[in-house]
């Protein structure tokens, strides 16, 4: 798929939505498509937090390793959903594993790329920062309900 087969598809995710088509123009040669089989893991806990991805297809587990306990799913990510936020915060590492749990197809965002372009371009940072924080917002909340459930703790 080329970066112009890409673009529209980038301009449909929610991420993306009524973004400026001069950013969507940038961003997409950071993009590539990827592919992972089930039970692949694509995040490791520790790793170096270098892409971001766009879920198009399947579903990823986010999980968190609790001694005594081995791995808790945290938050499930499905199609037009966002997968990994920390290539934005230094210092750049996964704190948790993500895994796909059914064959799923995604477009790979290069995170050193898109930091290099907003630096060159404030004006693009900051609006995609804005969008980042609500998915951050969200995975956060997400992640709240999860370990109340885990937890037993009912509201």
């Amino acid at each position: 798929m080329t970066l112009k087969t890409l673009e529209p598809i980038l301009a449909k995710h929610p991420l993306f939505n009524e973004l400026d088509p001069q950013y969507l123009e940038i961003i997409v040669g950071c993009a590539k498509n990827v592919r992972f089989k089930e039970g692949e893991f694509i995040l490791r806990e520790g790793r170096e937090a270098d892409t971001f991805y766009l879920i198009r297809e399947g579903k990823v587990t986010v999980d968190i390793y609790v001694p005594h306990l081995g791995p808790i799913t945290i938050h499930t990510v499905a199609e037009g959903e966002v997968l990994g936020w920390s290539w934005l915060v230094a210092p750049y590492r996964w704190h948790f594993d993500a895994q796909a749990i059914v064959a799923t197809r995604a477009i790979a965002l290069d995170g050193k790329c898109i930091r290099n372009k907003c630096e060159e371009n404030k004006a693009m940072g900051y609006e995609l920062m804005k969008r980042f924080s609500s998915v951050i917002v969200q995975r956060l909340q997400s992640t709240q309900m999860q370990l109340l459930d885990v937890y037993g703790i009912r509201q």
